[in-house]
């Protein structure tokens, strides 16, 4: 693209630098929407595969839980007191892990990419005040 003022330059070439910008501009958005998209993605996965993981250990502590009563009822204090322990740690890690992919994967949401959609409501903006 030339450095010559629009003043000086004739229709036919302002409307291909026109068309070199729009298409330069058009490219750029596109590709920002899909970082963005991909981003964001990226973050709602790593959301949901930690949710997953705090519900596994949610699993495993009413697992221990009923093994914890089982072992209450067939044998004495020490056996099911130590099971009681063992599922208490459990719950209690696996609801911490469980918020706190819940927290990441909502701040991933909603996957749209906002930036690109606000760069080109700006652009069309621009546009419209230029004409």
């Amino acid at each position: 693209m030339s450095d010559t003022p629009p003043t000086d330059l004739s229709t036919v070439q302002l409307i291909e630098r026109l068309s070199e910008q729009t298409s330069t501009l058009v490219k750029t958005e596109v590709s920002n929407a899909l970082d963005e998209v991909k981003s964001k993605g990226t973050r709602l996965g790593v959301g949901i595969g930690i949710s997953g993981a705090g519900a596994l250990l949610l699993l495993f502590g009413l697992g221990t839980l009923v093994a914890a009563a089982v072992l209450g009822l067939a044998t004495a204090v020490s056996g099911w007191l130590a099971a009681l322990i063992v599922a208490a740690v459990l719950l209690v890690v696996g609801g911490a892990v469980a918020a706190i992919g819940a927290a990441r994967a909502k701040s991933a949401v909603p996957p749209a990419p906002q930036a690109t959609v606000r760069s080109v409501q700006t652009d069309v903006a621009t546009v419209r005040e230029a004409l």
